[in-house]
C-alpha cells in the first residue's frame, strides 16, 4: 500500500482523486492512503459509508454521485476503491457510470476481494430482486493487492475468502486444490503464507478474463457454486457471508456435477470433505422454494433455462442448462 502514490503517479491518473471506502476500513487505511497520494501532490477527498451488503444500491450510489459532484470531480479524475467486495463493486459502478466513465483504481482489503472481485472489471449494484443484477464492465487502471492488511480482517471474512480460493482449484488448478486439503486451516490463520495463493489466483483469473471480458463463453466458469451460492446468499437477507454462501453453492455444483456429468465419486468426496472444512452457518432456517424462485431471476439465464457451471472432473469445468427442476430441488433439500 506505501507504493500507491508512486504508482497513481506512474499510470497518470490525474490530479484529483476520490476515495470510496466504508467506515471500518476508513479506520483502519484511510490516513495512510491520504497521506501517500498527498506525499504526490494528489488532492485527494475521502467518502466512507457504513459497511455491509446493503449499501450495495442505485440509492447509495446516488448519494455518491451527487458527492463527487460537490467536491469538483471532472473526467480527469480518479476513484480509489478502498475495502472488500462491496466497496469494489460500488466503486467501480459509480466510476463506469460519473461523467460516462472515469478511470478506478481497486485496493482490496479482504482476502475474497483480493483473489476474486477486485480482478476483471465487473461493478454492480443490488436489486431488490437479486445481487449484481445492475452492473457493467468496467476495467480498473490499476489493482493494488496488499497481503499485509488481511492481517486486520476477522477470521469469518478469512474463511470466506478461502472459500473462493477454492473454487480456483476446482475450476483450473488440481495442485492448487491438493495445497488446500493439506493446509487449509494453516491459510486461515495466517495470513502471510497466502501471499503465493493470492498471486496464483489473481493469475488463473486474468488469464480467463483476458480471453472473454464480456463473459461470452469461458469467463462463465468463474461462476462455479455461484448460481445456487447467490441464491442462498439473498435468501438469508445476505445474513450469510459472500464466500459461505458459495460454498454451499459448491457443494450443490458438485453433487449436480456427479449426477450429470460424470464427476467421479472419489472426486465429489474429496470436495464434500474440503467444502465441510470451510466454517459456514446451517441452510436449515431457508426456504427451498425461496431459493429456486431466486434462481430463476439468476442473471445468467439464457431462453428460460438456468445455466450452472459444473466438473467432469477436478480443473475440467463445462457449463449445463439440463439441470431439471427436480433434479434442483432434491439437491437443495440435501444442502
Amino acid at each position: 500500500m506505501e507504493k500507491l502514490g508512486s504508482l497513481y503517479e506512474k499510470y497518470r491518473l490525474g490530479p484529483r482523486a476520490a476515495i470510496i471506502t466504508d467506515e471500518t476500513v476508513a479506520r483502519l487505511y484511510g490516513e495512510p492512503v491520504c497521506q501517500n497520494l498527498r506525499a504526490q501532490g494528489v488532492e485527494k477527498v475521502l467518502f466512507s459509508i457504513p459497511p455491509g451488503e446493503d449499501q450495495k444500491s442505485l440509492q447509495t450510489a446516488e448519494r455518491l454521485y451527487t458527492r463527487l459532484l460537490e467536491a469538483g470531480l471532472d473526467r480527469h479524475s480518479a476513484i480509489i476503491a478502498l475495502g472488500g467486495g462491496v466497496i469494489g463493486d460500488l466503486a467501480g459502478f459509480v466510476a463506469s457510470t460519473f461523467l460516462r466513465g472515469i478511470a478506478y483504481v481497486q485496493i482490496p482489503t479482504t482476502l475474497l476481494a483480493q483473489v476474486d472481485s477486485s480482478v476483471g472489471g465487473k461493478t454492480g449494484v443490488n436489486h431488490p430482486l437479486g445481487k449484481n443484477l445492475i452492473g457493467t464492465f468496467h476495467q480498473p487502471r490499476l489493482v493494488l493487492v496488499d497481503p499485509a492488511v488481511l492481517r486486520t480482517l476477522p477470521e469469518r471474512e478469512m474463511w470466506s475468502g478461502l472459500a473462493e480460493v477454492i473454487k480456483y482449484g476446482l475450476i483450473r488448478d488440481p495442485m492448487l486444490f491438493q495445497r488446500l486439503e493439506a493446509d487449509l486451516e494453516d491459510f486461515a490463520k495466517s495470513p502471510e503464507k497466502l501471499v503465493e495463493i493470492i498471486a496464483r489466483c489473481c493469475a488463473i483469473k486474468a488469464a480467463i478474463v483476458s480471453a472473454d471480458e464480456r463473459e461470452s463463453g469461458q469467463r462463465k466458469i468463474l461462476n462455479f457454486g455461484h448460481t445456487v451460492g447467490h441464491a442462498i446468499e439473498a435468501a438469508s437477507g445476505y445474513q450469510l457471508r459472500h464466500g459461505e454462501a458459495i460454498a454451499w453453492g459448491m457443494l450443490a455444483a458438485a453433487q449436480l456435477s456427479h449426477r450429470k456429468t460424470g464427476l467421479s465419486t472419489a472426486e465429489l468426496d474429496r470436495i464434500e470433505r474440503l467444502l465441510q472444512r470451510v466454517p459456514k452457518p446451517s441452510l436449515g432456517d431457508l426456504s427451498v422454494k425461496t431459493v429456486l424462485e431466486l434462481l430463476r431471476r439468476d442473471k445468467k439465464t439464457h431462453d428460460g433455462r438456468v445455466q450452472f457451471v459444473l466438473l467432469r472432473a477436478l480443473g475440467d469445468p463445462l457449463l449445463c442448462d439440463a439441470i431439471t427442476e427436480l433434479e434442483l430441488r432434491k439437491t437443495l433439500q440435501t444442502l
